[in-house]
């Protein structure tokens, strides 16, 4: 899953790490709201498709 959840930070909200690094100018980014509808987007349909795998197990 956290996998994932990078992949999706990096692919739509370009963001090198999730990772705190104590410093204003690294943990803090502007955004554009469809990069974060994008990112959200992204996650729902994660989210649904392991649902579906989990459900046809």
């Amino acid at each position: 899953m956290q996998d994932i959840i990078n992949e999706i930070a990096e692919d739509h909200l370009f963001l090198e790490t999730l990772e705190t690094r104590n410093s204003d100018g690294l943990d803090f980014k502007e955004q554009s709201v469809w990069g974060i509808k994008a990112a959200l987007e992204a996650a729902f349909a994660a989210g649904k498709a392991a649902a579906q795998l989990e459900a046809a197990s």
